[in-house]
């Protein structure tokens, strides 16, 4: 998987290429809608102005500053990936980057962990341990399994867990139990 930054490096320099306006442009546009709802701002980018759905989705997370990158809270990300945790910064990396493709979403730092919004949380990231990230998701009814746990005494705000020691274990089979969380959210 390429560098979630790089890509979206890319995106804002390929944005005014494509449409005549800078990332700040849109961002003022959007602001000036008067719109606060992340989909409704998609929506409106890609009716009234036609916007791909990726440039769309964007846009509105850098307007919101909901993407992990735009966070006001980008100092607890960076001090909760600080140190000895350093080594899970990748994990967490691959994780958001798929977060950051769903509609909606929004990332809420915390000191210990990230939440992940949409209507409702449906999951968080903790770096828990130097060599682990637990990944929490929010699928009630669905059965756990020797990957997807329970979530016991991790967190009382999910129902399940997967402990995550590489970017390489951020796979499809976790892919489609984040995308699943969403749904629900």
């Amino acid at each position: 998987m390429a560098d979630p930054k790089v890509e979206i490096a890319n995106m804002i320099a390929n944005l005014e290429v494509r449409t005549g306006k800078s990332l700040d442009a849109w961002i003022a546009a959007v602001r000036a809608s008067g719109l606060e709802k992340h989909k409704a701002v998609v929506d409106w980018l890609k009716a009234d102005h036609g916007l791909g759905h990726g440039y769309a989705n964007m846009v509105a997370h850098k307007a919101f500053a909901s993407d992990a990158g735009s966070s006001e809270d980008e100092a607890l990300l960076e001090a909760m990936f600080a140190g000895p945790k350093a080594a899970m910064r990748p994990v967490y990396d691959k994780v958001a980057a798929i977060i950051e493709g769903l509609d909606g979403t929004g990332f809420a730092p915390k000191k210990g962990y990230v939440s992940f919004r949409r209507t409702k949380q449906f999951g968080l990231a903790q770096p828990s341990t130097k060599d682990r990230l637990d990944l929490g998701l929010n699928l009630k009814g669905t059965e756990p399994t020797a990957r997807l746990e329970a979530s016991g005494s991790f967190n009382a705000m999910v129902s399940h867990r997967v402990r995550l020691t590489a970017p390489d274990e951020v796979d499809a089979e976790v892919e489609a139990w984040i995308r699943k969380a969403w749904e629900g959210a």
